[in-house]
């Protein structure tokens, strides 16, 4: 079995009780919430004691909590997160309508900060100390001040309100045009992804020094092989770890964050999903989106851990 096999499985397995402690979190913070089943069933009208009752019990609802997450749990490995008290629609089928645009969004953001990070970072670090690398500097410590939220908000005046050219909310299926899909997502991709490219920026800059006061970056160079093929091949491969580090941490800070940047531009993803069961009190719903983005956030660490391997091949033969 090959290095990367073996340590993809021995993430899978660290995964497994991982995912089972993140469903028991959720389960237990959810069950001792506000929002109780219910009570949304009920919305609206005078239910008796009874009638309450009944449902309880028809639901499972007066079963040991113990009982009821080894159901929920069994009811999650066969694809079944529940049904919403509301709609009466089963819960999974809600977060497949809503994830795609939730992953459009993230994916967007995050190709933006790596691309924006990886340029304004190599750039900082081969004019370091000189007038590039200190507006750099200044800028991406802005971007890491500002919050997502408040970009989001100054974006929809000056380039939606002021200007008109973005929309200020909405959603254009790409099928429908391309076009019109990509004037949609790219003020929230920007307002999304900016503190995270502000970040990275920072750590590419410290990582990419780090390495360029190497001694075998100057023993290279002064053998006669370019610069530009010093720091593309070997400088900026090895200064990628830390960078990646932190990416895997930002990525699950995407997912969460663009819970708010959709409800800001008024997207159908899952942060309005979450808002919508949140508002109406129904458990169910919330309880789906929030483990989706959780199980979301454990797999993409398990993606970097193997990006690791891939970029360093010391990590391998560590391994």
């Amino acid at each position: 079995m090959s290095v990367i096999a073996r340590m993809l499985a021995r993430r899978i397995l660290i995964l497994i009780p991982l995912l089972l402690g993140v469903i028991l979190f959720v389960f237990i913070v959810m069950r001792f919430s506000n929002n109780k089943p219910e009570y949304a069933y009920f919305q609206g009208t005078n239910p008796t004691q009874e009638q309450i009752q009944q449902f309880r019990e028809e639901n499972g609802l007066t079963d040991p909590l113990p009982v009821r997450y080894v159901r929920f749990v069994g009811d999650l490995l066969q694809g079944d997160m529940g049904t919403s008290v509301l709609t009466r629609a089963p819960v999974l089928d809600s977060v497949l309508t809503a994830l795609p645009l939730t992953m459009q969004l993230t994916f967007l953001g995050l190709g933006i900060a790596v691309v924006t990070s990886l340029l304004l970072g190599v750039t900082a670090a081969i004019f370091r100390d000189r007038w590039p690398d200190q507006v750099i500097r200044v800028v991406s410590l802005g971007g890491v001040a500002a919050p997502g939220f408040w970009l989001a908000l100054l974006m929809i005046q000056w380039l939606a309100v002021d200007r008109g050219w973005f929309p200020t909310g909405g959603y254009i299926n790409p099928a429908d045009s391309f076009t019109g899909w990509l004037r949609s997502m790219t003020l929230p991709a920007l307002a999304l992804s900016l503190p995270v490219a502000a970040q990275l920026t920072r750590i590419v800059r410290t990582s990419m020094v780090e390495e360029l006061d190497k001694d075998y970056v100057r023993t290279a160079i002064g053998s006669g092989l370019p610069p530009i093929v010093v720091v593309g091949r070997n400088v900026l491969r090895n200064a990628l770890i830390n960078p990646l580090t932190v990416l895997g941490l930002r990525v699950g800070y995407l997912l969460g964050g663009a819970v708010v940047i959709e409800t800001i531009f008024a997207l159908p993803g899952m942060g309005k999903l979450m808002i919508d069961g949140v508002t109406n009190g129904d458990p169910a719903v919330v309880q789906g989106v929030v483990l989706t983005i959780a199980t979301g956030f454990v797999v993409v660490n398990l993606a970097v851990d193997i990006l690791y391997l891939l970029v360093n091949p010391r990590l391998r033969s560590a391994s």
